[in-house]
């Protein structure tokens, strides 16, 4: 596991991961920091993990780096209230705004996603362009939900990805197929609305198709970006910047890097052959 995790998570401490950052930026890529955790317990952990947050958004301005931050709200005390979520989530924001950085909340898994919705809209009217959100295609409900999103914010900036826990089939596509067409859908959807795109996947057949879609509609480069997690195929990554895509890599970071792979794969068994399988892609 330790081998494993060393490739993908970019060391336990904050100055390694902007390290890690800094590498990436000379090779120009752009970063979305997180540092890893989630499902706190207590009042104290919720706050030792914004502590961390605000950590995070210092050492970006501080060392010049080009990268932007993401965090899961179970990580701030989204289970023990949601008052204390929100008050995390605004002394996060707060920091953002003052240093002109942008923070992505994380969509979690299903039982958290109305909860996540509610805060996000608040925040979104308070915070503007600081915040965005994940947005999973293999839900029944993604279609409807960033309908209401693109009609609701005159700018809303989501990252758009196919989904990696393990739900119902009540509420999520059980078939692979169902999951890449819905995928399909909303990344034209929402190019096709003028906001801001981020097409996070390593399938080839999605940024090819993704490549082609933003040519056939004369749709800019400026409105969309690709995005990929960090030490998945890292060559690849580094084709986009040349070929002239802004292309962002997603660095997790942090002592929770055990937790992180158990969690990922205890959720969902897929994830650990996705793992085994990149160790040897380009």
């Amino acid at each position: 596991m330790r081998l494993g995790a060393a490739r993908f998570v970019a060391g336990e401490t904050l100055k390694e991961a902007i390290e890690q950052v800094r590498l990436l930026n000379n090779d120009g890529l752009v970063v979305t920091l997180d540092h890893l955790g989630e499902f706190v317990f207590d009042e104290h952990e919720a706050f030792a993990s914004t502590q961390a947050c605000l950590d995070v958004l210092d050492a970006i301005h501080a060392s010049g780096v080009k990268s932007n931050m993401s965090l899961k709200m179970t990580s701030l005390g989204l289970d023990l209230s949601k008052e204390l979520c929100m008050k995390h989530m605004r002394m996060i924001l707060d920091k953002a705004r003052e240093l002109d950085n942008f923070v992505r909340i994380d969509m979690e898994d299903y039982a958290h996603i109305d909860v996540t919705m509610e805060i996000f809209d608040e925040l979104k009217r308070e915070y503007g362009k600081h915040v965005g959100l994940v947005i999973q295609a293999y839900l029944y409900r993604t279609v409807d939900d960033m309908k209401r999103l693109e009609t609701e914010f005159e700018s809303m900036n989501l990252r758009l990805v196919k989904g990696a826990y393990l739900e119902s089939p009540k509420v999520a596509y059980p078939d692979m197929a169902d999951v890449n067409k819905n995928y399909l859908k909303i990344i034209e959807m929402h190019l096709l609305s003028g906001h801001y795109s981020a097409v996070a996947s390593h399938d080839d057949m999605v940024i090819n198709w993704t490549k082609e879609f933003v040519k056939k509609h004369n749709i800019p480069n400026e409105q969309f970006e690709f995005q990929m997690l960090y030490g998945v195929r890292p060559e690849t990554q580094r084709e986009l910047v040349r070929e002239g895509y802004t292309m962002r890599v997603y660095v997790p970071y942090g002592n929770d890097w055990y937790g992180y792979f158990s969690r990922r794969i205890a959720e969902r068994p897929a994830n650990a052959l996705f793992i085994i399988k990149n160790m040897f892609r380009k």
